[in-house]
């Protein structure tokens, strides 16, 4: 019987803590075409009130900046498709929409325990001072790019990752390591996007252009989540019901259609926070915010910022109904 390599041992590790898929790719800088995009897309100005995109630029580029002496990165993506009955319970009448990514815990504090389990088991198969950090979404990291050049996928005009069978709704994470990993090959699988343009079409306040280009300050999950102060109105307008995120972009993927539903045990939604009470949202304290959404990535937006949301989601129901 032939014996597994290094490489195989870790995906197969990856595979049985729950991960869907897994890459591997070395540390070496993202691709110049990469880096070019990320710098004109900073100076001008789309990544908005985002100051952190600004700051650590030559991490976001560069893996081996972040742990010295790192020679690879193992990505890997969670499924997190919910079941298409999910959220169709009888609700109150005056509801927000939530993004279907919050439906469930953060995100962050399970996959991070993971990773740290792989880690575990990469430091008991080559050495245990082997060297490693733990990257999830908060880590300043091109992890499309490098999904990408692990062979997980392409990268669409939603300028989300789309894996070839399992959609664009995954998350993402990196395990960035001393270990000489043998890389995968880049994705040679080509996501149809040209042809297609349903997320262009989708998108409510047209913060995805055609020609692939993407302006943060008018996309409505930097609004609802990132944005501090008022929005204007004529964004606010075309929020819709809203309140935290936005999934149009990633719901009109044709990939999203034909992909599978989540398996995962952890992530089964909160009925709660499918869509939520807008009265109840607007009656909460700095205390009882923190309780209410406890665990939740809904937590990241804050009770002010939350409120504004809802009470633009409450006047554009209002107009509605007024016409």
């Amino acid at each position: 019987m032939t014996s597994m390599t290094l490489e195989q041992e870790i995906k197969g590790r990856a595979l049985s803590l729950g991960f869907d898929a897994v890459g591997i790719t070395d540390a070496s800088p993202i691709a110049d075409d990469d880096i070019a995009r990320l710098n004109a897309w900073l100076r001008a100005g789309r990544a908005g009130q985002m100051g952190y995109m600004h700051r650590n630029v030559e991490k976001r580029i560069d893996p081996a900046t972040l742990l010295k002496g790192a020679q690879s990165v193992i990505v890997v993506a969670l499924n997190y498709k919910p079941d298409g009955s999910a959220g169709t319970e009888q609700r109150p009448q005056q509801t927000g929409a939530v993004a279907q990514y919050a439906w469930h815990d953060d995100y962050h504090d399970f996959m991070k325990p993971l990773l740290f389990e792989l880690a575990d088991f990469i430091g008991k198969r080559i050495d245990r001072r082997h060297r490693f950090k733990v990257c999830v979404d908060s880590a300043p990291l091109a992890e499309r790019a490098l999904a990408v050049r692990a062979g997980l996928g392409a990268v669409g005009t939603n300028h989300m990752l789309i894996h070839p069978t399992l959609g664009p709704q995954v998350f993402l994470g990196e395990l960035v390591t001393t270990a000489a990993l043998e890389p995968d090959g880049p994705c040679r699988w080509t996501a149809q996007c040209a042809t297609c343009g349903r997320c262009v079409r989708a998108c409510p306040t047209g913060a995805l252009q055609a020609n692939g280009e993407f302006d943060a300050r008018r996309c409505i999950s930097y609004l609802t989540i990132e944005h501090q102060g008022e929005i204007p109105l004529e964004l606010a307008t075309k929020m819709g019901d809203r309140v935290f995120g936005c999934d149009a972009c990633v719901l009109a993927c044709p990939y999203q259609h034909d992909a599978p539903v989540c398996t995962y045990a952890r992530l089964r939604p909160c009925p709660n926070n499918m869509r939520l009470d807008t009265e109840e949202m607007l009656r909460l304290t700095a205390e009882s915010f923190g309780s209410r959404f406890a665990g939740s990535p809904i937590r990241r937006a804050g009770l002010a910022t939350l409120q504004r949301n809802v009470r633009i989601c409450m006047a554009n129901a209002h107009d509605r109904l007024a016409t």
